[in-house]
């Protein structure tokens, strides 16, 4: 009786390949694409003003570095993670967790503001139970299986990609245009303009989903250096068409005072008939982003609990559905019971700040790498690392004494585990 180990595909404790390239890249779009071009514009409008193209060219810059060192790593190492992963690999340990603590905490935060998003936009006297519902229903769709995730986000992106179209068709077909809302003249100001692109870059942040799927994505090391890229480029053109448009009927002061940025242009433009649907739109988007953001907390969960950073528990892959489906079910639980109890809209800068920590580190890993591992030009992470930096620390100074804190006691964390595992 042969005793060779089946492939590692079928083991109990591992993933399955299933995503191709259109896979991954409609998963990036669906983590991109989705809530944040609802709901970044007006705040990024309030800090910089008439730069707020500015800021947008400074996230995607800063939004390209990070992908391309995402993609190269991930592509050396396609495992479950992400950056949790090549930290631990390139630089240590330490900076593996942090990278980890980051991710976890900042993004679970990012699904409660999401899911209330979801509540907010379908029923605002009932959002907290709406969003509830919104989690525990798209929590499932996760449990049963990754390629119906995929099916679902390709909706998705699809029907949103159709509604900011119309918007942008709409818009620019209008009697409202006026050329001259897109000088940035002199009232634009350097610390705003980061501080512009700092909020942006949050509506950026969805290209490592498809890096933290690296155990399931067929062929990664041909498949991610792909999708990464071509998911990016159709956000960011797709990104600029969206915020021109607005711009062009309501102006730096009227984006910025707005709650609902693209309501407000559909009005503008004189396409009431288009308000219903951009709310729709909005709906469907956010459920997107908590789609594809609870997807990529559980592998990050999945992986830390491989290396007991979190409890082991969570490493186990379901049987049937090769899923992570303890570590869905706990993020799932804990977004819920956020959703339910808090209003975390306010975590949106939080958020930023722990994703662009994340990917500081991402960099730092990227600059390790030889030209046989497949480094990129040495500009690349050494512009992504600096620009993650200096965007971090031109938030908001609340979201950036929160994050801060949050990353001392995710370090405090470690470093107690450390000391009462050698003592034992």
């Amino acid at each position: 009786m042969s005793s060779t180990p089946p492939p590692a595909a079928e083991l109990p404790d591992e993933l399955q390949r299933r995503l191709s390239v259109p896979d991954a890249v409609t998963i990036g779009l669906g983590s991109m694409i989705g809530a944040g071009i609802f709901a970044a514009l007006a705040p990024a409008a309030r800090a910089a003003g008439p730069g707020l193209l500015l800021g947008l060219a400074l996230a995607a810059v800063v939004a390209y570095c990070n992908a391309t060192s995402s993609a190269r790593l991930a592509a050396l190492y396609p495992a479950s993670g992400g950056t949790y992963v090549y930290g631990r690999e390139r630089l240590g340990a330490f900076w593996g967790y942090l990278a980890g603590w980051a991710f976890v905490v900042g993004k679970t935060a990012s699904c409660a503001a999401m899911a209330l998003t979801v509540g907010t936009y379908v029923w605002p006297g009932q959002a907290h139970a709406v969003a509830v519902a919104a989690v525990v229903a798209l929590t499932a769709v996760n449990y049963a299986g990754v390629q119906k995730s995929a099916l679902l986000t390709r909706i998705i992106v699809a029907v949103v990609l159709a509604v900011l179209a119309a918007v942008v068709f709409t818009s620019l077909s209008s009697g409202a245009v006026d050329a001259a809302r897109l000088d940035i003249g002199m009232d634009a100001t350097a610390g705003g303009v980061l501080q512009a692109a700092g909020l942006l870059f949050f509506a950026f942040a969805g290209y490592a989903r498809i890096a933290t799927l690296g155990e399931e994505i067929r062929d990664p090391a041909r498949t991610i250096p792909r999708a990464i890229p071509i998911a990016l480029g159709i956000t960011l053109v797709v990104y600029t068409l969206v915020a021109v448009s607005v711009l062009l009927v309501l102006g730096p002061g009227g984006l910025a005072a707005a709650d609902a940025p693209l309501t407000e242009a559909a009005r503008a433009a004189g396409a009431d008939w288009l308000v219903p649907v951009v709310r729709i739109g909005a709906t469907i988007a956010a459920l997107g982003s908590l789609l594809a953001l609870i997807l990529g907390v559980s592998r990050t969960t999945l992986a830390m609990a491989r290396d007991h950073h979190l409890p082991h528990a969570l490493a186990a892959v379901h049987p049937r559905f090769k899923v992570p489906h303890r570590a869905e079910l706990l993020v799932g639980a804990v977004v819920a019971i956020a959703a339910a109890t808090t209003d975390v809209r306010g975590a949106i800068g939080f958020s930023s700040f722990g994703v662009l920590a994340y990917y500081a580190i991402t960099n730092a890993s990227a600059w390790t790498l030889t030209p046989a591992e497949g480094r990129p030009a040495p500009i690349i992470p050494v512009v992504g690392l600096t620009g993650c930096l200096v965007l971090a620390f031109a938030l908001p100074l609340p979201s950036v004494v929160i994050g801060a804190a949050v990353l001392l006691i995710g370090a405090a964390v470690y470093a107690t585990r450390r000391v009462t595992t050698h003592r034992q």
